[in-house]
């Protein structure tokens, strides 16, 4: 590793090499769809993503000479310490040319980071939290990625278990179609029958006249919902809202179906057009030196999304086994048909949360991704630790 340095990213123009340092190594990836650097670098900035309000990070880039080969993120997160009841620390953003040497230095400066912190185990990638991108791509390599979700090549597995770390945690994808009719198979149709039928049960789409409130009511049920699955962290409002507004212009009203019981959130599903399909053709930028190319080519890009992913999806403790998400799914499905969506992805669901998996195969979908959580242990900080 005596040839590999890595050091902390400060400033522009390092922030730049790391933003830009996948476009020369996914050049050859006909599935890659470069992130826009206008959301990484809001990403990154304390002033624009309330992470950094709780959390506390630092980015790193791996060079010989002056080329960059490599770039992760260290980070702490105080609520999954709190609410985990563990000294776990996190790594994400990780990118990296096929070499354990670039690789492993990585690893160790932010292991180093992390130490100093207090850590005593890394899991990751995580970008930052489950809230957000999680987990490599290990399985699935033949498909593009759809929105918010990670790609990465083959070869990084290889790196994480040479590097000695192991599987925490799979997470599932599946991938089913969406009927022209929008009809569910029976099983589902059933099982929703059984909410629909109560009174007491409303089921209805997001209403943009009251897009704060529905959000808000959304974020409980979530943070409810999510709380005692694997690794999660609850939203804080600042997050929820920063998430809303990002999300806002991919947001189609018949695609985030709330679920009330007696006049109360009880449970929502959210389906957003896979607006990968339209970014692709940005390739990371909007606009190159002022000029709208990247905005253009989304723009006309957009007119052939065909595919949906239902991105989250929860039922309050208390309203489980009534039918709801059965309902929701129904409601969404429906939606999608209308709108002329022709496929659906289910992503992604823990591998042991066997009723979404089951939710997921009685609407026709399939095993067609897996990502992974990495962990290992780290030991006690170095004295030189910064």
């Amino acid at each position: 590793m005596t040839d590999v340095t890595v050091t902390p990213v400060r400033g522009r123009a390092a922030t730049t090499a790391f933003i830009r340092l996948p476009h020369a190594l996914y050049r050859d990836d006909p599935h890659w769809v470069a992130p826009l650097e206008h959301e990484l670098r809001a990403c990154f900035d304390p002033g624009r993503n309330p992470f950094h309000a709780t959390g506390t990070a630092q980015l790193f880039l791996a060079r010989r000479g002056t080329t960059p080969l490599g770039r992760i993120a260290a980070h702490i997160d105080p609520r999954f310490q709190q609410r985990h009841q563990e000294s776990t620390g996190h790594i994400g953003f990780f990118e990296c040319t096929d070499d354990p040497a670039v690789a492993g230095a990585l690893f160790a400066a932010a292991d180093r980071w992390l130490a100093a912190r207090g850590a005593d185990r890394v899991l990751g990638p995580l970008s930052f939290t489950t809230n957000d991108e999680c987990g490599l791509l290990v399985d699935g390599f033949d498909r593009p990625p759809t929105v918010q979700m990670p790609h990465n090549p083959p070869y990084y597995a290889d790196l994480f278990t040479a590097c000695g770390f192991t599987k925490a945690k799979d997470l599932h994808t599946f991938t089913g179609p969406v009927p022209a009719d929008g009809e569910t198979p029976a099983v589902i149709r059933r099982a929703a029958q059984r909410a629909l039928t109560d009174p007491a049960v409303r089921i209805r789409p997001l209403d943009p006249r009251r897009y704060d409130a529905d959000l808000a009511a959304v974020r409980r049920v979530y943070n409810e919902a999510w709380a005692e699955n694997y690794a999660s962290v609850p939203f804080t409002d600042a997050e929820f809202r920063h998430a809303g507004r990002r999300l806002k212009p991919l947001l189609v009203p018949e695609l985030l179906q709330i679920a009330e019981v007696g006049g109360e959130p009880a449970g929502f599903t959210l389906w957003l057009p896979d607006a990968n399909q339209a970014l692709a053709a940005a390739r990371g930028r909007l606009t190159t030196y002022g000029v709208p190319l990247g905005l253009v080519r989304a723009a006309r890009a957009r007119r052939r999304i065909n595919r949906t992913r239902a991105s989250t999806s929860g039922v309050t403790k208390e309203h489980r086994g009534r039918g709801l998400m059965a309902a929701l799914f129904c409601r969404a499905q429906q939606a999608a048909a209308r709108l002329g969506y022709t496929e659906n992805e289910f992503s992604w669901i823990l591998e042991d949360n066997r009723d979404a998996a089951r939710h997921a195969r009685a609407m026709g979908a399939v095993h067609t991704r897996t990502h992974r959580l990495y962990h290992r242990p780290l030991g006690p900080a170095p004295a030189t630790a910064s």
